[in-house]
């Protein structure tokens, strides 16, 4: 079992009706960031990351008008914060915290505070 971090346009992630980003503005994002690259072998709308992490292959997804990670680094909570941006959208937790500047995360990493 994981934890997910998602980024949403919604107060709650997972209440997101009427307030999705939707799949074309997620591979509109994908088409111009030179950082992510779509990966259809695992899904339509999954994206792999080059970017720095502790993690071999980073990655974000599109699922019911939200994207998301599991058990992100830091740097890879800082790369989402940038799509959120980009997206007019905030990052979120599975339980609800607020993730708004990359200054605010803990210095270890969001998996290790579950």
């Amino acid at each position: 079992m994981g934890y997910d971090l998602h980024i949403t346009r919604a107060e709650n992630w997972s209440e997101n009706k009427d307030q999705w980003i939707s799949s074309d503005e997620w591979l509109s994002v994908i088409e111009t960031d030179r950082e992510l690259t779509l990966d259809t072998t695992n899904g339509p709308f999954f994206a792999d990351w080059s970017g720095d992490s502790r993690y071999e292959s980073p990655w974000f997804d599109w699922s019911e008008g939200n994207i998301f990670t599991k058990n992100p680094d830091k740097q890879i909570v800082r790369k989402m914060l940038q799509l959120a941006e980009r997206l007019n959208a905030k990052v979120q937790g599975d339980d609800g915290e607020i993730y708004s500047r990359f200054n605010e995360i803990p210095d270890r990493d969001v998996q290790e505070i579950t």
